[in-house]
C-alpha cells in the first residue's frame, strides 16, 4: 500500500473514530452540578476538554487503522467472503 493511501485511510478512521467516542466520559450541567447559564441546554457537557477528546480519538482510530493495516497484509477477511450474493439459492 503506498503510504499517501495508508495516510488517507488513517484520517478517515480517525474522523469516524471523532463519532465513536464523542458520547463517552461527557458529563451535563446538571450531572455536575453546574448552574445553567441563560439558553443553555441542559444536555450540553459541563466541561469539553478538546485535548481528551483527540486523545482519544487518536488512540481508537489508530487501533482500528492498525486492524485494517494487519487485515491488507494478512488477509483474514476478503471481498470474496462479504460476497453475499453467492450464499443464495442457485
Amino acid at each position: 500500500m503506498n503510504w499517501k493511501s495508508a495516510l488517507a485511510i488513517y484520517l478517515l478512521f480517525w474522523a469516524f473514530s471523532v463519532f465513536l467516542v464523542l458520547p463517552f466520559g461527557v458529563k451535563t450541567s446538571p450531572e455536575a452540578g453546574a448552574p445553567l447559564v441563560p439558553g443553555q441546554a441542559e444536555s450540553a457537557p459541563h466541561i469539553f476538554r478538546p485535548g481528551r477528546l483527540a486523545l482519544r480519538v487518536t488512540v481508537v482510530g489508530t487501533l482500528l487503522w492498525g486492524l485494517f493495516l494487519l487485515n491488507y497484509i494478512y488477509g483474514w477477511v476478503t471481498a470474496e467472503m462479504l460476497d453475499w450474493t453467492q450464499w443464495g439459492p442457485a
